[in-house]
């Protein structure tokens, strides 16, 4: 395997474009007749939203996702 080639360095202008927000993780659910994708229910401080991740393969069972914090672009 060859690693992958750094990329370069985000120029401050562009970094200053994205809004970063810290949620919890309230629940975590199956989307039917995917074998990737789970959906998560993320409560930030002044709101909900419901999030697909392709991370049913990579992430710890669901139960153990609740309270999680996660970080979002």
């Amino acid at each position: 395997m060859t690693p992958a080639q750094v990329k370069p360095p985000v120029l401050l202008e562009v970094l200053n474009q994205i809004e970063v927000r810290v949620g919890t993780i309230l629940t975590v659910s199956d989307v039917a007749n995917s074998e990737k994708l789970v959906a998560l229910e993320v409560s930030f401080t002044d709101h909900k939203r419901t999030v697909l991740a392709g991370a049913k393969r990579e992430r710890a069972p669901p139960a153990r996702s609740k309270a999680s914090r996660l970080c979002l672009l």
